[in-house]
C-alpha cells in the first residue's frame, strides 16, 4: 500500500484519485441561465441528496484546475439562485457526455448535444425533457471551498418542483429502478450503469466536437440511430475529407445510394464499436 500526503502532489494527480476512489457518483445534470437569459447545460458529478424535509441537494462546480477559472455553471448560479437538475440515465448518456464539452459562453448545450428545452413551471432554466427526473430548484446558499484550482463551490439547492417521466414507474407510482436505467460517474473516463457495471465513454474534444446541432436533418431525424448515436456523431471535431469519404463509398460501392434505413443501420455498427469517422463516411456516402 502506497501512503500519499495530498500537500505532496499535483492537485491534478490528487484529482484522480479522489474521483477513481470515491465511484461511482450520481450526476447533476445542472440546467441554468445567464443574467441575460441565455439557457446553459453541464453535468457535475460532485452531486447528492442531503435533505428530505426540506428537500436539498447540493452539487459542486469546482474550479478549473488548469487554469483556476469558474465555470458558467457556477456564475450562472450566482446571478440567478435558480437551477434544474435533471438525472442521467443510460439512453442520453453520449449527448450528456458532449454536453460537458467547454463551448464558449452563450452557445446553448441543449442544442449542441441535441436535447429538448422543456419550460419549467417554478424557475426559469429550462428542463431536459429527455431526463427521466427533473428537478427544479432555487438555491439557498453557494459555499465556496477555496480559491486555488481544484477547489469546490457548494451549490445548496431546495427542491420546489418534481417532474418525473410515467415510463420509470411502478404501479404504486413508485420509481422502478431497472427502468429508470440510472448512470454514475467513475475515475477518468469511465462510467457505471445499473444494469451492466462499469463502462467507457472517451472525453469530448478539447478542440470542441461540431454538435447535434451541426448534423443534417435527415440523420438528427433517423428513425435508427438513437440520441446516444447522435452523442458520438457531434462528438467529432470535423467531418471526413470528400476525397476519403469517395475511397470508402468504392469499398462499400453497395451501400451508394441505398435507402436511409439500411445506410442508418450499417452506420450504427461503426457507432456500436466508437468508429466515429467510419460512420460519418457512410452517412455521407451519396
Amino acid at each position: 500500500m502506497i501512503t500519499i500526503d495530498p500537500k505532496n502532489i499535483p492537485t491534478a494527480q490528487l484529482h484522480g484519485y479522489l474521483l477513481s476512489a470515491i465511484a461511482p457518483r450520481p450526476i447533476a445534470f445542472a440546467s441554468t441561465v445567464d443574467k441575460d437569459g441565455r439557457p446553459n447545460l453541464s453535468p457535475f458529478s460532485f452531486f447528492n441528496v442531503f435533505s428530505a424535509n426540506p428537500p436539498i441537494l447540493v452539487f459542486s462546480p469546482a474550479r478549473r484546475v488548469r487554469d483556476n477559472t469558474t465555470k458558467h455553471t457556477l456564475e450562472n448560479a450566482i446571478a440567478t439562485k435558480e437551477v434544474v437538475i435533471n438525472v442521467v440515465n443510460y439512453e442520453i448518456v453520449q449527448q450528456m457526455s458532449l454536453s460537458s464539452t467547454e463551448y464558449a459562453e452563450g452557445v446553448n448545450e441543449f442544442e449542441k448535444a441535441g436535447f429538448t428545452m422543456l419550460p419549467s413551471e417554478n424557475v426559469t432554466p429550462f428542463r431536459v425533457a429527455e431526463s427521466p427526473v427533473q428537478f427544479e430548484c432555487k438555491i439557498n446558499e453557494i459555499i465556496a471551498l477555496g480559491k486555488e484550482g481544484g477547489a469546490g463551490n457548494l451549490i445548496i439547492c431546495e427542491v420546489v418542483k418534481i417532474h418525473v417521466s410515467k415510463a420509470v414507474l411502478n404501479d404504486d407510482l413508485s420509481i422502478n429502478h431497472h427502468k429508470i436505467d440510472l448512470v454514475a460517474r467513475a475515475g477518468g473516463s469511465f462510467y457505471s450503469r445499473v444494469k451492466e457495471g462499469f463502462f467507457e465513454i472517451p472525453k469530448p474534444l478539447t478542440t470542441l466536437g461540431i454538435g447535434v446541432d451541426q448534423i443534417p436533418e435527415v440523420i438528427r431525424h433517423s428513425v435508427v440511430l438513437s440520441g446516444n448515436d447522435l452523442g458520438k456523431l457531434g462528438n467529432i471535431e470535423k467531418l471526413p475529407l470528400k476525397a476519403d469519404v469517395n475511397k470508402f463509398a468504392q469499398e462499400h460501392s453497395e451501400f451508394i445510394n441505398s435507402e436511409i434505413i439500411k445506410k442508418h443501420t450499417f452506420a450504427k455498427q461503426y457507432l456500436e464499436t466508437n468508429d466515429i469517422e467510419s460512420a460519418w463516411k457512410v452517412l455521407l456516402m451519396n
